[in-house]
């Protein structure tokens, strides 16, 4: 760490020629209010828009000229500026994710424009129903506190956003004691503070006082939710608050979720898609954050497999309740889930993203072993006692999206072979 309170934490892989390099920032759209939410997200696009050192085209060919890659993304708790490079150009790529976030301009003629485009990405996501209704579905979850806020934002308040705003929100977020730089690959950790410090020119003091603490949300009352949709499908989203991602019950839940909704061996998947056809998409997702989380099951199907849908979704969660797992079933769910964060690690960026995000959770990186060691630790018992905890009936909620087709617009059938030649 240095003196103003910057961690900088790295993993050198020799037998590689490459390194990814991010800079994490410890802000995202739960440190938003309702009247600026989707400000997070949109400076991640303006920083892009030119800088004091580099114009928009300078950015892009910066790294892209050496064969590198440059982006950046937003989540709830966090916003990332990354770049991957071969290892020669390691200094490049700090320089360049430094420039991004300490001397943007947000030039006003590309103020407005930028909008649009964020404003057509919004549009994106309504016009993909099983992408927006996990945003429906947080809004359930968490009502007013930012948690349900979508990380976005919305139309109007994409469209009031001024220069100053922007500038006053890095300002108060986009400081050394609220950032993270983390690299994995061919570089010597002594290196990568050289560089860090060469470039770093923000000797700000530790102190956060100038961020609003995080506000732990409450548990709401479920609710079950229903929205007409251009759409030739239905969209479910079911599930409640769940743990942090500090939370003791935290493996407990992974090994639940793998076993319900991860992957084609999957009991969601085994159910509902292979027995009964009912749908293409099914599957379960847990989202740790810092103080909360979301337990989710997501299934496209028919609108006249709805209700069935549903009840089949909720008899696989309370058969998880009423009889605990085998040991077979434990042990085969237990190796997918080791299996796919080892195979997770052969990825340069992978391994890059973990760091960054380990040091913002926890200050430090949980070795591999031990995470092992923990998921090898998970018990029958284990597994059942968070089923049981969770998925207790007045706490699931539910969204469901229902085609609004017109009564005279069926589903497009086989087309006629003369059709097909017209």
């Amino acid at each position: 760490m240095l003196p103003n309170g910057l961690r900088i934490v790295s993993e050198e892989i020799p037998h590689v020629r490459s390194v990814s390099v991010g800079i994490w920032l410890d802000t995202g759209s739960r440190d938003e209010h309702e009247s600026n939410n989707g400000i997070s997200h949109f400076i991640e696009h303006m920083v892009f828009k030119g800088t004091k050192h580099r114009t928009v085209r300078e950015i892009a060919q910066s790294i892209e000229s050496v064969g590198g890659y440059l982006n950046a993304f937003t989540s709830k708790e966090h916003t990332c500026y990354y770049a991957r490079v071969l290892d020669e150009y390691t200094e490049l790529a700090v320089d360049v994710l430094y420039d991004l976030i300490q001397y943007p301009t947000f030039p006003e003629k590309d103020l407005e424009k930028e909008k649009g485009v964020v404003i057509e990405e919004l549009k994106n996501a309504e016009d993909d129903p099983d992408d927006i209704i996990h945003d429906y579905f947080d809004k359930s979850l968490f009502g007013t506190h930012p948690l349900g806020f979508p990380v976005i934002g919305t139309e109007a308040n994409l469209r009031s956003f001024e220069r100053k705003d922007l500038k006053s929100y890095l300002q108060q977020h986009y400081i050394p004691s609220n950032m993270v730089v983390a690299a994995a690959g061919n570089i010597q950790h002594k290196d990568l503070v050289e560089f860090v410090k060469k470039y770093l020119n923000k000797p700000s003091p530790r102190s956060k006082n100038g961020i609003s603490k995080r506000a732990k949300p409450r548990l709401l009352t479920a609710e079950k939710s229903e929205f007409k949709k251009p759409i030739q499908q239905a969209h479910i989203c079911i599930g409640t608050q769940s743990y942090s991602i500090k939370n003791k019950h935290r493996y407990p839940l992974l090994t639940l979720n793998t076993l319900l909704g991860d992957g084609m061996s999957s009991r969601l998947f085994q159910n509902i898609r292979e027995k009964y056809g009912f749908a293409y998409s099914v599957y379960s997702y847990t989202n740790m954050m810092s103080d909360s989380g979301v337990f989710g099951v997501y299934i496209g199907t028919d609108k006249l497999h709805v209700d069935a849908s549903i009840e089949l979704i909720k008899k696989e969660l309370r058969n998880v309740q009423a009889k605990p797992i085998s040991k077979v079933e434990l042990n085969r769910t237990k190796a997918q889930l080791k299996g796919s964060m080892m195979l997770s690690l052969e990825s340069i960026p992978s391994r890059m993203m973990r760091l960054g995000s380990s040091e913002l959770y926890f200050n430090e990186l949980n070795p591999i072993d031990s995470i092992i060691k923990q998921i090898d630790a998970v018990t029958q018992d284990d597994v059942q006692a968070v089923a049981n905890e969770l998925f207790v009936e007045d706490k699931l909620s539910t969204i469901i999206f229902q085609p609004d087709t017109p009564k005279d617009q069926t589903s497009i059938g086989p087309i006629s072979v003369a059709a097909r030649k017209a």
